[in-house]
């Protein structure tokens, strides 16, 4: 089928009203939507504007084609113009010709679902407009086509102003219409938007937990090798001085059956040392295990006061002399965690020391963000193969004989510190050893203490 159903000379701006009106017309008969129809009819608007704005006449014919089954409705319009050079670059937007010949172009193209353009020199411009007719169209055939043609061809003259204020009100509705669905794509952009935003935050949060859980992970793993180690040392430290007492009293046993009471008695004390060993491992043990288990309250601590009452505390020899820096700070921090740590760091520099009159220095150096403390004597220092060992679990390097020598004091000493996020390092030779550990700096310096102390 290919059948015209309507010409219109082009010569005014009237004959411009009237092929807008037959294009909304027949895209009405044809079963166009609203919104079709007016696309349509605004692309046979522009090109026709366009040949009387630069030829001055033209022509413009409606048809009805068919093409593989398919209905189109067609607008072919041509005129006897100078023709337009640049098509292809003015239809890609390359080039704006000068004069605004040709605009309009590039948008009626967009309007219409198959456009064609030729333009020759000095032999004008011929331009093809053609909507696809949908499926569920009214009836439509030759003698339908006919009965349009001839409802044009004997309709009444139309008047301008009439035509020209239907069609403003014609856009004023579609603009509307277009008002009203940019307010609810906003909305929706927006609901998006909120989505986005929710879906990023979900995705930041499911990210962090992967992580935490990942951290928990490795932190359970370490968690799990440090208890199987510490079963086993444990238990092995503790057979110790039970396999000991059990001998020592098999012995009292064997000299009380003799008679021999004097005998026994002397084996006593070394039963007591041995209980007194087994006590203090006991105890340091259960202090290992719940150091960074426990939710404790920071509050305001002179470290001044705290060291001088643990020393005063300490079963110091006589002649030993310890002195402790005037300007220690006070910290907000939690005591048992500062008193643990220096009463393991003093104890042991009295109870290794060596020299008849032993020397023991505490002093504290304020760095940019924290607090370094050092504990100095002038014992026999730390051999540099075991300065990192001693702060292993249940390691020394002194007299393990000794009742307080259980090996868990430093080791408390660092597990405090990784829970801190501190440090603590040994630095020592031949003629002593000095324990350095660090504090979060939130601290107000305040003398406390006058050195020397004795």
């Amino acid at each position: 089928m290919d059948q015209p159903i309507t010409t219109i000379k082009l010569q005014n701006e009237l004959d411009v009203v009237l092929a807008y009106k037959r294009a909304m017309q027949l895209s009405e008969f044809s079963g166009l939507p609203i919104a079709s129809q007016t696309k349509f009819a605004t692309a046979v608007s522009e090109i026709c504007r366009n040949v009387l704005e630069h030829v001055g006449e033209g022509i413009i014919r409606f048809s009805m084609i068919e093409n593989r089954g398919v209905l189109l409705l067609e607008a072919f319009i041509t005129d006897r113009g100078r023709g337009i050079p640049n098509v292809q670059e003015i239809l890609d937007r390359r080039y704006t010709p000068t004069g605004g010949k040709g605009q309009g172009i590039y948008s009626s193209r967009k309007l219409v679902d198959f456009f064609h353009l030729d333009s020759d020199f000095e032999k004008g411009t011929r331009v093809r407009l053609q909507k696809r007719i949908p499926v569920n169209h009214p009836p439509i055939n030759k003698a339908i086509l006919q009965g349009w043609a001839d409802f044009f061809n004997h309709e009444s003259e139309i008047s301008p102003y009439a035509e020209i204020k239907r069609q403003n009100m014609q856009l004023i509705a579609l603009m509307e219409q277009l008002r009203v669905r940019t307010i609810e794509a906003e909305y929706q952009l927006q609901e998006i938007q909120h989505l986005n935003q929710e879906l990023q935050t979900s995705n930041q949060e499911v990210n962090a937990l992967l992580q935490e859980r990942e951290t928990k992970n490795l932190q359970l793993q370490k968690v799990n090798r440090t208890l199987d180690e510490f079963a086993h040392t444990v238990t092995h430290d503790l057979k110790a001085p039970l396999q000991n007492i059990l001998g020592l009293t098999e012995v009292v046993t064997d000299f009380l059956e003799e008679g021999n009471q004097e005998e026994a008695q002397a084996v006593m004390p070394m039963i007591r040392l041995q209980t007194r060993r087994m006590e203090h491992l006991i105890n340091d043990v259960l202090a290992y295990s719940l150091t960074g288990r426990q939710q404790i309250q920071k509050k305001p601590v002179s470290v001044g006061k705290l060291v001088y009452n643990i020393v005063s505390a300490l079963s110091v020899p006589e002649g030993f002399q310890i002195t402790i820096a005037n300007d220690l700070p006070v910290l907000e921090a939690e005591e048992i965690y500062l008193q643990q740590i220096f009463s393991n760091l003093l104890s042991n520099a009295v109870k290794y020391n060596d020299k008849p009159a032993g020397k023991i220095w505490v002093r504290g150096i304020l760095q940019q963000d924290h607090w370094e403390f050092v504990v100095e004597d002038n014992g026999p220092g730390i051999p540099v193969e075991d300065q990192e060992k001693v702060f292993q679990l249940f390691e020394t390097t002194s007299d393990v004989n000794h009742p307080d020598s259980t090996g868990i004091g430093l080791a408390i000493v660092r597990k405090i510190m990784e829970e801190k996020g501190g440090r603590v390092w040994v630095r020592s030779d031949s003629g002593g050893t000095a324990m350095h550990f660090t504090w979060p700096l939130n601290t107000t310096a305040t003398p406390l203490i006058t050195a020397p102390l004795v």
